[in-house]
């Protein structure tokens, strides 16, 4: 017998850009390049700005703690040709000249159908289809799957029963309303794994603790498949110049 796809609602396109600063090349740059890079990166961050206060799309910049990259943007735009013309805009830009790509990751904005249903045209539904991204002061971003392997093959499930497992994986992630915020994306088609997760929390301690927690829930503990994670702290435009300083 058939196994039903839940039926998704998906809103506007989202880009997680990761870069590594090539902090020699920076430091030997004179400071003429750099002030113009500074200027000019300040600049591309206003015009989103100005895109963002039009909820014509969003961003948020964060500082990656650790190795894998420097800086983690996340664009969220209507269409996916907005995200490239952002992507080109700025790797033409001078301070791109001093970044090294480190990760990317392309998705949708997503809402499934298993629950209570949402409708369309309902403005709580819309907020959540095309979200003003917090810029609260830490971020953790991952892509996941959901297991395909034998009897835990989700995709074999039935739909009831998928609905029960993710609404008691939903019961944990309320309990830590106000101290995380979530957003999933969906990424069949577009990139390597089913889902991108980001999290985003005023205290790091808490990304911690509700992904923990929810590695106990069953649909996480039989069928959750995780990649690589990305934690970061905010970093908003007026820090910009002491961010960069040499």
């Amino acid at each position: 017998m058939a196994v039903q796809a839940v039926e998704t609602l998906d809103g506007w396109y989202c880009l997680h850009d990761l870069r590594t600063i090539d902090w020699t090349s920076w430091k030997y740059a004179s400071s003429e390049e750099r002030e113009s890079a500074i200027h000019e990166f300040k600049n591309l961050l206003s015009k989103w700005e100005a895109v963002e206060n039009e909820e014509n799309g969003s961003h948020v910049l964060y500082k990656v703690v650790g190795q894998k990259a420097d800086l983690m943007f996340m664009f969220l735009r209507p269409t996916m040709n907005e995200l490239t013309d952002i992507e080109t805009e700025f790797n033409k830009s001078k301070f791109a000249e001093f970044l090294l790509p480190a990760h990317s990751y392309v998705s949708v904005v997503e809402l499934s159908k298993y629950g209570p249903q949402h409708a369309e045209d309902d403005p709580r539904t819309q907020e959540r289809l095309k979200p003003i991204l917090p810029k609260w002061e830490h971020i953790s971003f991952y892509p996941m799957n959901k297991s395909r392997d034998g009897e835990d093959n989700w995709y074999s499930v039935d739909f009831k029963e998928r609905a029960k497992l993710l609404y008691e994986h939903s019961k944990t992630g309320r309990k830590y309303a106000g101290n995380i915020k979530q957003i999933i994306t969906g990424s069949f088609g577009f990139d390597d794994w089913e889902w991108g997760v980001t999290l985003f929390a005023h205290d790091p301690l808490q990304l911690k603790k509700i992904v923990y927690e929810m590695r106990f829930d069953e649909v996480s503990a039989r069928f959750g498949e995780f990649g690589e994670f990305f934690v970061g702290n905010h970093l908003a435009k007026d820090e910009i110049d002491a961010y960069l300083h040499v």
